[in-house]
């Protein structure tokens, strides 16, 4: 009889645990030298569909297939070994029937080996969620602004400011969470409707744009180091490596043209043959 490995990750039980109690810190990772500098760190790797538009240059995450999703969860499983990580679903591959949903599902975690996907949620989602959930698949849900729904919002708006879009918003979370969801992410929605759906809402909520009183937050990793010239108003960049990295490559440049260049013949030719 084979003997397997213990899980050592932090599971999804243990993250519902924390409801309440203890923060959760959720990051995005799309590669694995991200990966593993961010495991130690945090709760949760997000490996979201915005990787078309920061690592891809989509102008949104419409783009985005399953193949990318698969291939950057790959990465972030190789370069993680504590966190518990989640691949988003991408546009077009969860909004039909459950099954289509479950069989999506299953080829995002046969494929990269996470511990559980993320979908945008909606009422009319909350039958693909438990289909998911009831077949052993953990998912984490989304509610308030969709980037997914883009064209549908016109555009990436805040919600609710008015009582008929902060209804709908409860009703997607308290939907998401009766569907058996572990977790959602309640993004671009008021500081008092984040608050309400916290307090009402029994599993986790992590924020983005939204309350410091949610359960947890994330950021995406990219704005966090300040690696573009804008970032939204709510993200506090705790690092500005687009000015570093643009200097480092001025500095070789200057290097390269000036014929200051190291001759590393040597030192290549010792590599090759270690």
């Amino acid at each position: 009889m084979s003997v397997s490995k213990p899980i050592t990750r932090l599971t999804v039980p243990e993250i519902i645990a924390r409801k309440g109690s203890q923060k959760i810190v959720v990051l995005t990772a799309y590669t694995t030298p991200i990966a593993e500098l961010l495991d130690p760190h945090v709760d949760i790797l997000l490996v979201g569909d915005t990787v078309g538009m920061v690592l891809h240059g989509l102008p949104s995450t419409i783009g985005v297939t399953l193949e990318m999703m698969a291939m950057h969860g790959q990465a972030v499983m190789r370069g993680s070994s504590r966190a518990l990580v989640v691949v988003d679903m991408p546009f077009g591959t969860y909004e039909g029937s459950p099954v289509d949903a479950h069989r999506s599902a299953v080829r995002l975690m046969q494929e990269t080996g996470c511990q559980a996907v993320k979908l945008e949620s909606s009422k009319q989602i909350a039958e693909n969620i438990q289909y998911l959930t009831d077949r052993g698949i953990p998912v984490m849900g989304h509610v308030g602004l969709r980037p997914q729904s883009v064209h549908i919002e016109g555009g990436f708006k805040a919600k609710g400011r008015i009582d008929s879009e902060r209804e709908k918003v409860l009703e997607e979370a308290r939907a998401t969470e009766q569907a058996g969801a572990f977790a959602i992410v309640a993004e671009g929605v008021s500081s008092d409707l984040a608050d309400e759906i916290t307090r009402e809402i029994h599993i986790p909520i992590i924020g983005i744009g939204a309350s410091p009183n949610c359960d947890g937050q994330v950021l995406v990793i990219d704005d966090m180091l300040g690696l573009f010239d804008w970032t939204p108003k709510f993200v506090r960049r705790y690092a500005n490596l687009r000015e570093t990295v643009s200097r480092a490559a001025q500095a070789f440049a200057d290097d390269v043209r000036s014929g200051r260049f190291p001759d590393q013949t040597e030192t290549y030719r010792f590599k090759i043959k270690a």
